[in-house]
């Protein structure tokens, strides 16, 4: 590219952003330094996010290694039974249906269809003990492919009982160790069964294993919306049907819980997930799409109005998974079909200290403090102001009107500016049980917003609860923190409008992460302590990164609740971007190298599958 040719096209790139855009990019430059800088602008100019069917093309197993599969021996080789409800399926849906299960790399398998279509004519009248001749439309095309394969199972039955009835008739033929659900018009990939194997392989006490999914079009010539899963995930699951297909249960589980209820058909996938994964020991995810669900106008994955009873039956599945769990709360549908919120009660007021470190800003601390009292229905609260080296007159002033008035106490911190050792020190002077870190140039929109986020945060297996912050503009400044996002941690979804729900309405549900930024993060005080309260030798950057994977690894859930909304000015304050490049980098080297097992592993609550460049959860490339 020649001289001129090039000052065109940086020409065109300059002139391809607003205002707005430049002042977000410098944001990011400040954030991540000029390499991440860079790698975000020329993904800014690159085609869009790459075409799913692309994409699954191109992570399709080659025929090398499904050939390589089928001669795997494991030492412990599970019988894995599909059970298949049959009714009234399409010839072309149930014979690529059934030949997708024999073309498995690995072969112990059975598969158990129980057919609920009506008798052929001239069966219906079949005596008592002409049982086995009787025929549905299906069972001359079953029984061609029973003559190939001996592992195919089939069974007529008296009536139809409906989805959960027909299903447990399909589970009662099942002899495997293993159950994996099959709907009759779906479809699993090749080497499905050897993926399901493997994980059992790896860990004795697997008792349920799920893969991720896409949709297929009717004539499954097109792949699209793939549901890329993060792990076992316990709020996630109380927010949505997350774990859906392909679901396969060790048989004593199945045993011990009970099959599928009719109380819940609609949603009986999701009450049977519930008690299965309740008591489970060990909860394993496959991170590739094995499952492919076929879109028609009947079905709720292309339909969802066709089925709305299907919704207040996962109301009613959540609100029984909760009841089994001793765990009181209220379950309430969402705006968004299938999506549900719970709303924990608390039993208790503890106390909850409010621990806002501040230099100066005196308009910002300002609006931040009067939003707080505005929007605070908890009774049982404090303001620990940490004023850290201001000059401006004003601002002392100011401490002098708002000090031990208004629940406000502050405290003075003379050292050198160090984000971790002024919570640390505001933490000892907290009267709390919950200690609420909160940046100054934050404003709170939610009311009742303390209340809520004490009610996941009292929750025993609960260590850490963050909020969902925007920009003034009103697009997401954090919607919870992604481990290896940017080469360490970086905020889901930001510059996304506040108004979109995200991928796979990710943005706006409850769920676990393994981090929320500190602007706004609840933290029980003994679990705060239990772990060293923040890093001090992460004086700007990363030290609420470092506090929530210091949290997750002792073993305490985090939660996302974006039921809780504030306003972050972000910049305004001296906070984690506006020291020297230098310790910066410093203090992301330390971060990395801390946690460096950790993120080789990936975020378990993120998916290998989603792009580590980009904040849109869109595919990794």
């Amino acid at each position: 590219m020649g001289e001129k040719e090039y000052g065109v096209q940086w020409g065109r790139l300059l002139g391809a952003f607003s205002v707005e855009h430049i002042k977000k990019g410098y944001r990011y430059l400040k954030r991540h330094g000029f390499k991440q800088f860079l790698i975000r602008l020329i993904e800014r100019f690159q085609s869009q996010d790459i075409d799913y069917e692309t994409w699954f093309g191109l992570n399709k197993v080659p025929e090398g290694e499904l050939e390589r599969q089928k001669s795997v021996v494991f030492k412990k080789p599970a019988k894995i039974s599909i059970v298949v409800p049959l009714y009234q399926t399409p010839e072309r849906f149930l014979r690529e249906m059934i030949e997708s299960v024999c073309s498995q790399t690995y072969g112990n398998w059975e598969l158990c269809l129980a057919d609920a279509s009506p008798l052929a004519d001239g069966d219906k009248t079949l005596g008592e003990g002409r049982k086995e001749s009787r025929t549905t439309k299906l069972t001359g095309i079953v029984k061609e492919y029973m003559e190939k394969d001996d592992r195919i199972r089939y069974r007529i039955l008296e009536k139809n009982g409906g989805i959960s009835e027909n299903t447990n008739e399909a589970i009662k033929m099942a002899t495997g160790d293993f159950v994996g659900l099959l709907d009759h018009d779906d479809l699993l990939e090749r080497d499905a069964l050897y993926e399901i194997m493997e994980k059992i392989a790896k860990n004795d006490e697997t008792d349920v294993v799920y893969t991720d999914e896409d949709k297929i079009n009717r004539k499954g010539t097109k792949h699209l919306i793939p549901n890329m899963k993060p792990d076992f995930n316990l709020d996630l699951l109380r927010s949505n049907n997350y774990i859906c297909h392909f679901l396969v249960v060790r048989k004593s589980i199945i045993d011990q819980v009970g099959g599928f209820r009719k109380e819940f058909d609609g949603a009986q996938d999701y009450d049977f997930t519930f008690r299965c994964t309740e008591a489970a020991r060990v909860v394993a995810h496959v991170p590739r799409v094995l499952y492919h669900w076929r879109t028609h106008s009947g079905s709720t994955s292309d339909n969802p109005d066709s089925k709305m009873y299907a919704f207040d039956a996962g109301k009613r599945a959540v609100e029984a998974h909760l009841a089994r769990m001793k765990v009181e709360a209220k379950v309430e549908e969402t705006d968004d079909l299938g999506y549900y919120r719970i709303r924990y009660q608390l039993k208790e007021t503890p106390m909850v200290s409010i621990l806002i470190p501040n230099k100066d800003q005196k308009e910002s601390l300002q609006k931040c403090l009067q939003s707080i009292w505005e929007k605070t229905e908890y009774e049982n609260y404090e303001i620990l102001i940490v004023e850290n080296n201001s000059t401006k007159e004003e601002t002392f002033a100011y401490y002098k009107e708002i000090d031990k008035k208004n629940r406000v106490r502050v405290l003075y911190w003379d050292r050198e500016f160090n984000y971790s050792a002024i919570n640390n020190f505001a933490a000892r002077e907290a009267k709390g049980e919950y200690l609420l870190l909160l940046n100054n140039d934050t404003e709170v929109i939610t009311k009742g917003w303390i209340k809520e986020l004490l009610s996941n945060c009292a929750r025993k297996e609960v260590g850490m609860v963050g909020a969902k912050l925007y920009f003034p503009d009103n697009t997401i400044q954090s919607a919870g923190t992604i481990i290896g996002l940017g080469g360490l941690a970086d905020h889901a979804f930001v510059n996304m409008s506040r108004k979109r729900a995200g991928y796979m309405h990710r943005a706006s549900i409850q769920m676990n992460l393994s981090g929320v930024t500190a602007a706004c993060a609840m933290v029980k005080r003994s679990v705060y302590e239990e772990v060293g309260g923040l890093e001090e030798k992460l004086s700007v950057a990363f030290n609420d990164v470092d506090l929530g994977l210091k949290i997750v690894t002792a073993g305490y859930l985090i939660v996302y609740d974006p039921f809780v909304e504030l306003y972050h000015y972000e910049s305004r304050s001296r906070g984690v971007d506006d020291e020297k490049r230098e310790r910066h980098k410093k203090e992301v080297q330390y971060a990395q190298e801390k946690w460096k097992d950790f993120l080789e592993a990936g975020d378990p609550c993120y998916s290998p599958n989603l792009t580590l460049s980009k904040h849109n959860f869109s595919l990794r490339k």
